[in-house]
């Protein structure tokens, strides 16, 4: 179990570390990649699940998402006695990770004018300011995400060649950025929005604006609703 969990709090840092270390990158003023779009972004979050997931899948299974852990346990293909721990290790690493991109980037923070460029490297938000849509967004994003690495990882081919698998994986994180993040990101994983939410309210950064907390319970109960019904249709049409 410490295995485990020491690949589940590493693995969720190093999400946040890639993930959010490119939107820094490209958001913050004065960078080298300032400006570079949208592309590199998702690059970074593609590339932040599918190292991860290569590192420590054959540990712990690479969950590195509240949502993928509770979609898998309420579909019984994950044990519930272990949500605990791994939530609690994905938390940790969230925050480990972003902290890492905050203080690497601290000099650009401080830079920085924008609230919007600022709270873009630590949450998500809906660009029109519409719910409905931040949720929809969420809950369809991260459903495809969870099918389609339950079935990555877990039909015939992808269990013989978990490397190659793994990396298909990042390829539909990356994917999932490209076309569906245009509206909330997205953020596709309850430790990745809320953590650093948290770290961007307490945090003193000049220039940050508000932490939007009325809206911060999206982009939780979005991604576990689509985590369970992308891996209940995972088990009751191909396991």
């Amino acid at each position: 179990m410490f295995a485990k969990l020491a690949a589940e709090f590493l693995g969720t840092a190093l999400l946040m570390i890639f993930g959010n270390g490119a939107v820094a990158n490209t958001e913050l003023k004065g960078t080298k990649g300032h400006g570079t779009g949208w592309l590199n972004i998702a690059m970074g979050y593609g590339f932040g699940v599918m190292f991860p997931v290569l590192m420590f899948g054959p540990v712990s299974g690479a969950h590195i998402n509240p949502a993928m852990t509770i979609g898998q346990a309420a579909n019984g293909l994950f044990p519930w006695n272990e949500v605990p721990q791994y939530i609690a290790a994905q938390l940790l690493g969230a925050a480990l990770g972003q902290l890492i991109v905050y203080i690497t980037y601290l000099p650009y923070y401080k830079m920085e004018t924008s609230p919007d460029a600022i709270f873009a490297t630590f949450s998500t938000t809906e660009a029109s300011n519409n719910k409905v849509v931040y949720f929809l967004n969420e809950l369809f994003g991260t459903l495809i995400l969870v099918l389609g690495a339950l079935c990555m990882l877990k039909l015939d081919w992808g269990s013989k060649n978990l490397a190659a698998a793994s990396i298909v994986v990042g390829f539909i994180v990356w994917g999932l950025v490209t076309s569906m993040g245009g509206s909330t990101g997205p953020g596709l994983n309850p430790a990745r929005d809320l953590v650093p939410r948290f770290l961007h309210w307490i945090l003193p950064i000049p220039n940050k604006g508000g932490s939007r907390w009325g809206e911060a319970w999206i982009p939780v109960v979005a991604p576990i609703i689509g985590a369970v019904i992308g891996a209940w249709i995972f088990n009751f049409c191909f396991q």
